[in-house]
């Protein structure tokens, strides 16, 4: 315990400094330092999470293409529909997408996923679940907001290559190299 007298003078040095908080002025300068830090810290933390959008949206057009590749092993044709890669066919195991795919119309991360028929599709044989199959498809996955979840549209047919739009829209078929459209690769 401290001597009396020391207590006392530390009183006397609080009341004569006025130790009652920070000055409008500190508070003024600690809320300007943490704006700069924000405004800083904020386009780098946008650029990674539309990088984060975009590889998963690559990633699940990859799944989208592996399953169509065994509908078509099983169906002799492709499915026009994701919930059709998401169902289970009578005998078998398990769906040959992922049930976060398993529609279209899917919101993933920051991107809106479907498929249909590819440009000149024909009808195919029935596939295990009694639907026609076609003789190609046409997957695609579109950024909810160009920009804020993802900059690049992209797209996926029965050549297996993935197709990018720089500008956020989604590549057309037929795809070819033109202004803001490029392949990805296989």
């Amino acid at each position: 315990m401290l001597p009396t007298h020391v207590v006392m003078a530390r009183k006397e040095e609080c009341r004569w400094r006025d130790c009652r908080g920070f000055t409008l002025v500190e508070l003024l300068v600690v809320v300007a330092v943490i704006s700069v830090v924000a405004a800083i810290a904020t386009p780098g933390l946008l650029r990674s999470r539309i990088a984060g959008n975009e590889a998963s949206a690559i990633g699940s057009l990859r799944a989208i293409i592996a399953a169509q590749q065994d509908f078509n092993v099983l169906s002799r044709g492709y499915a026009d529909d994701l919930a059709t890669l998401g169902g289970t066919c009578p005998g078998g195991t398990a769906p040959f997408i992922s049930p976060d795919l398993a529609a279209n119309g899917i919101h993933k991360s920051g991107y809106l996923f479907g498929i249909t028929t590819g440009l000149g599709a024909v009808a195919g044989p029935n596939d295990c679940f009694g639907n026609a199959t076609y003789t190609s498809y046409y997957g695609t996955a579109t950024p909810l907001t160009v920009g804020s979840t993802g900059s690049r549209g992209f797209a996926t047919n029965v050549a297996s290559a993935i197709w990018q739009d720089t500008s956020g829209t989604v590549p057309a078929e037929p795809f070819a190299m033109a202004g803001t459209v490029t392949p990805l690769g296989r």
